[in-house]
């Protein structure tokens, strides 16, 4: 039994070709996390949708603020379960071994560094499994500058809660007693958070009520493709207006040659696209003068 094994980690993400943190978690560079904040979930949840990743959001959970803020960034994620005096037993005697001090929640907070999300199955326990309150929100706060938590449990001092400024939580249920009664299972191993699966390095997205869970080799791609997706969104929107194309058009998962032509010349003359002048739009073409067997189908 090892708790936050960077072999582990590492045999859990390889599709990850790039940089990783001493732990082995995949460190996805901090300008795909900066533009998500200008991207919305449905942007975002598409492209992951259509290569498969079907679990990866979950929408069942409450809000610490409903301000509109989001919560984005690298998932450090645990997993607990009902406690057993033997496994109890075990777990804290790895933890010494391992340096670690305190709660098994506490393990897991005191490690987190800038640009963490704690992810953590509490396996839906509310009463005695309030897995963060003040102390811990504050902690966070400190350690991750902007983070958050995603509690597939409970909360509590939420009053002191909300005072700590830029974190969001994601959690399901409130209780006024402390966490007891709990064992750590895992620490940045697999996890679940309701119908979603996670892992360590996933980007978390949070937003609208809901979170999605982005694995980190496809951060890149979902991004351009997300971007995508909202210049299409626009040009559709102001083509739609003065009448050129049908809805029906518009929705069409392949557009024509015709068509895309004319989304590269509106992006490459309309000011408030420049920003998507660089995106590559060589397989859109391919599928355009190649056929795809979506084409019949509208978008997503």
């Amino acid at each position: 039994m090892k708790f936050n094994d960077r072999e582990t980690i590492i045999q859990l993400t390889p599709l990850w070709k790039g940089e990783r943190f001493p732990d082995g978690r995949p460190k996805v560079p901090q300008k795909y996390l900066d533009i998500m904040r200008t991207m919305t979930l449905e942007e975002l949840w598409k492209p992951i949708y259509l290569k498969g990743y079907e679990s990866q959001f979950e929408g069942d959970l409450k809000t610490l603020h409903d301000d509109g803020r989001k919560l984005i960034g690298r998932a450090v994620t645990a997993t607990y379960v009902p406690t057993r005096p033997d496994l109890l037993d075990v777990a804290f005697d790895v933890g010494r071994k391992e340096g670690r001090q305190g709660n098994f929640n506490q393990w897991v907070i005191d490690n987190l560094v800038e640009g963490n999300v704690v992810v953590v199955d509490m396996y839906d326990k509310i009463y005695k499994g309030t897995y963060l309150g003040g102390n811990l929100t504050t902690a966070i706060k400190k350690r991750t500058k902007t983070g958050g938590g995603v509690i597939w449990g409970g909360i509590r001092d939420v009053e002191q809660m909300k005072q700590v400024p830029d974190v969001q939580v994601y959690y399901r249920g409130i209780d006024p007693t402390p966490i007891r009664e709990f064992v750590i299972k895992d620490y940045n191993d697999i996890t679940r958070i309701g119908k979603a699966t996670v892992l360590p390095g996933d980007i978390v997205y949070g937003a609208g009520g809901g979170v999605l869970f982005i694995p980190a080799h496809l951060v890149q791609e979902v991004v351009e493709g997300a971007a995508k997706t909202h210049v299409k969104d626009d040009f559709g929107f102001e083509m739609i207006s003065q009448g050129k194309f049908t809805t029906a058009q518009i929705d069409r998962a392949t557009w024509t040659e015709e068509m895309l032509d004319m989304l590269v010349d509106w992006i490459n003359k309309t000011p408030e696209a420049e920003k998507y002048r660089d995106l590559d739009w060589s397989e859109e073409y391919d599928k355009a003068r190649n056929g795809d067997p979506n084409d019949t189908q509208t978008m997503l």
